[in-house]
């Protein structure tokens, strides 16, 4: 009972992401400035949570001073890294990219699961790891060998990688420490973190000229990215990871390109090409290869 409760976050986790990529990419087109955009984001995330989290935050006030350390680092590597490194990202690629790379998160997972011992890795995973990694490549380099040698690949693309990385350490923290917090509460904390991480890019960002106009797009965008891919996804996804573990919640993270591609096909009129259906093979290969491992562990 508690594992389908956790798989049926997990799907709500990845549908909420998914639709995270395509409105990043909607937010670019209409002008509203990426590192803004997060802040804003997160600030009304804080806003919306803080009178369900207020007392329980005062309660438990002695374990989140004891944690903090680990605690900031996860809202610098969430709330903070991943969000500006997608939203910078849709600048320069496309929606199916960046939410294709999302699905290597499963195999930094597993890296980072098997270098701090916190979960056991055997083979099937490490075959798996290496298969995904030759999927990203497939899909940077565009199937081209003049484009992998030369390592001419979309500066977008380059950076999604990053926030694939930073979640991986996220999630791979998340599962190695039990914080005994309640979940909206541990949510609200790395939401408090991550808003003080995120403020100086804001201000750079500020300094360079680039304000965000108030208008309906900016309130629809905000309210969509708050209730969704802000409150709902990470509560699902860190709930669904206290059940059943890092590396097989990280399997359902394959939802995503599925999701986020039929966006942004109808959406923007993008192209799914030949290299990324071999990225995608490949990847969700690795990450059978990684579920073989643990149904047989």
């Amino acid at each position: 009972m508690q594992n389908t409760k956790a798989y049926i976050m997990l799907v709500c986790a990845t549908l909420f992401w998914a639709g995270n990529f395509a409105v990043g990419k909607f937010a670019f087109l209409t002008e509203i400035p990426p590192l803004s955009l997060v802040f804003y984001r997160w600030l009304l995330v804080w806003i919306l949570l803080l009178p369900f989290t207020f007392r329980n935050i005062l309660k438990f006030k002695n374990t989140i001073l004891d944690n903090l350390p680990l605690l900031f680092f996860l809202g610098l590597t969430s709330v903070g890294l991943f969000n500006s490194f997608t939203y910078l990202s849709l600048i320069h690629t496309q929606v199916i990219n960046a939410s294709l790379f999302n699905t290597a998160i499963p195999a930094v997972i597993i890296l980072l699961c098997f270098l701090f011992k916190i979960e056991k890795t055997n083979r099937f995973q490490i075959l798996g790891l290496i298969v995904s990694v030759l999927g990203i490549l497939s899909i940077i380099a565009k199937l081209n060998l003049d484009i992998l040698l030369s390592l001419d690949f979309n500066k977008g693309d380059i950076i999604m990688i990053g926030g694939v990385i930073t979640w991986g350490i996220y999630s791979t923290l998340l599962k190695k420490k039990n914080f005994n917090l309640p979940l909206l509460t541990l949510v609200h904390v790395i939401c408090t973190f991550g808003l003080i991480c995120v403020f100086p890019q804001f201000l750079f960002e500020f300094t360079q000229g680039k304000v965000i106009n108030i208008d309906i797009n900016l309130v629809y965008t905000l309210i969509f990215l708050a209730l969704f891919p802000s409150i709902g996804s990470y509560y699902c996804w860190a709930g669904a990871v206290s059940i059943i573990g890092a590396n097989r919640a990280g399997i359902f993270l394959s939802l995503i390109p599925l999701f986020s591609t039929m966006m942004g096909i109808f959406f923007f009129n993008e192209q799914f090409q030949l290299y990324h259906l071999t990225g995608a093979v490949l990847i969700i290969l690795g990450l059978f290869l990684s579920n073989k491992e643990i149904k047989n562990a």
